[in-house]
């Protein structure tokens, strides 16, 4: 089993920073986002479980990550399909601005895209802190509902007290 690297201890050119990044859901209304703040020394492997804690998911399913054109994934879709490991490359390496835009990608199956911007870049001096989420709004799908579609089909069931199709999605009708 590979050994996860100390994000802390992780070095290369350029200054420290917090990056903070705000995390939308695409596709669904109204929106599900959250704002976290990340040290630029942390990979996008790390970026990943970030995301998952904010959101809320419990990390059942392969993810990637869209950057100008390059896919970045998980280690078992980057062996089988030829991309780039996202724990290969560091924050700082990919992220450069803000206002930055990029794509996350999370449940092939369902298809959860999410619209990553770099809201700001602050620099800091000594140990980073540890990633943490700002802020949001709504609660996040939960996991298996079937993506966006199935999803808003989910809330329209949840507002109606005789809909029959609630356990459909393993909740009580």
């Amino acid at each position: 089993m590979r050994k996860k690297a100390n994000p802390a201890t992780r070095s290369g050119p350029g200054t420290l920073e917090i990056l903070q990044l705000k995390v939308t859901l695409k596709h669904v209304q109204p929106a599900v986002w959250r704002r976290i703040a990340v040290a630029n020394n942390l990979t996008l492997g790390d970026l990943h479980h970030v995301i998952q804690r904010a959101m809320g998911w419990n990390n059942d399913h392969m993810h990637a990550f869209y950057i100008c054109g390059v896919e970045y994934a998980g280690h078992e879709r980057a062996e089988f399909h030829g991309v780039l490991r996202d724990f290969d490359f560091l924050l700082h390496q990919v992220i450069k601005r803000p206002g930055q835009r990029f794509t996350y990608e999370y449940d092939f199956g369902d298809g959860w895209m999410h619209e990553i911007r770099v809201e700001k870049m602050v620099p800091v001096a000594g140990a980073p802190p540890a990633p943490r989420c700002l802020a949001g709004a709504r609660a996040c799908p939960p996991e298996d509902c079937g993506g966006p579609y199935g999803y808003q089909n989910l809330l329209a069931a949840r507002s109606d007290p005789n809909d029959r199709n609630l356990e459909r999605w393993g909740e009580p009708a």
